[in-house]
């Protein structure tokens, strides 16, 4: 019987022949570089591929009207369970460069990658981050995440703080540059009136964090999503519904009972359950304790104009949101 893997593997075949037999051949590349052609010739935009709408937001921000951005993941996907089509093999061959998130958050996208041979197509806009860790994770401080994406294990939620979306900026920046010196300056200036409004952005929310009393800055979620918030505005993060960085994985009884016992006695006043994921056993823990079940925004934005059409109205929508559930 065949198994999922090898399926996967044969459909990403079948189309590379294909395409092969349509288009020019892909570039090679050794391994050890991981990173893309420093500069490409090309008629018109720059032809980007981001995986995740909140990287593709960021991308398109950065790039302007130089490129022509293409979002891999629908909206409303969960990146941790995401499952690509024979659809998407095609995305990728076609992409000059691939931005993802990277530290893990991406599993679906090694096969896809490694299949179309377009390992230096590929940028991850965490890298130079220092990864957040498990507490029964091995401690490795002063380790940051690489470009070539073998630093998985941290925390991949890096976009929960703006501040690690300004070292996103950078990347982004740096990369198309790179591709495009014609239009360094361009990417230059947006890249600095994007980092200007997340400072901005940065601001406002020390300002309605300051609304919490601190006794009630206590933060429980679906999965390990806020930690990067957490550190950065005060926050406790008591546990989380699933203890880990990944949605896929189970808790174990114990785990969910030591849960609610901690919210019981913390008196933690909310449970915050992430838009792309099953709510049901956020629900079980905040009806056994008592507490009120919050719905934010987590792994995808929006369509434009929603309450998260944006990176910047993503974060304004689940701050207000936290700041009124903990009053």
């Amino acid at each position: 019987m065949f198994t999922k893997k090898t399926i996967i593997l044969a459909w990403c075949l079948t189309v590379i022949i294909v395409l092969v037999t349509c288009k020019s051949p892909v570039a090679s590349t050794s391994e050890e570089t991981q990173s893309p052609d420093k500069e490409i010739e090309h008629a018109g935009k720059l032809k980007v591929l981001a995986t995740t709408s909140i990287v593709s937001n960021v991308v398109s921000l950065v790039g302007g009207e130089e490129i022509e951005t293409t979002t891999l993941l629908p909206l409303g996907s969960d990146p941790h369970g995401f499952e690509p089509t024979p659809q998407d093999m095609t995305k990728i061959l076609d992409a000059d460069v691939i931005f993802a998130n990277g530290a893990g958050l991406e599993e679906f996208l090694d096969n896809l990658i490694e299949s179309a041979g377009a390992q230096n197509k590929v940028v991850y806009v965490s890298r130079g981050i220092e990864l957040r860790r498990l507490e029964s994770q091995p401690s490795q401080e002063g380790t940051t995440y690489i470009e070539d994406d073998d630093q998985v294990g941290g925390d991949p939620h890096t976009w929960v703080d703006p501040n690690n979306v300004m070292i996103w900026i950078h990347n982004i920046r740096d990369t198309l540059s790179e591709l495009d010196p014609q239009d360094a300056e361009y990417y230059q200036v947006n890249s600095e009136k994007y980092e200007s409004s997340l400072k901005e952005l940065d601001t406002w929310i020390r300002e309605q964090v300051a609304h919490v009393p601190e006794a009630n800055r206590k933060i429980v979620s679906d999965h390990n999503l806020l930690g990067y918030f957490a550190d950065q505005y005060g926050f406790e993060q008591v546990g989380a519904v699933i203890p880990s960085y990944s949605t896929l994985a189970e808790p174990s009884a114990s785990e969910l009972a030591e849960l609610e016992d901690a919210v019981k006695e913390l008196g933690v006043k909310a449970v915050f359950v992430g838009n792309t994921v099953n709510p049901s056993l956020a629900t079980r823990v905040a009806e056994d304790t008592g507490t009120n079940l919050v719905f934010i925004y987590s792994g995808s934005l929006t369509e434009p104009g929603g309450d998260a059409g944006s990176y910047i109205d993503y974060m304004r929508y689940n701050v207000q949101t936290i700041v009124e559930a903990l009053n």
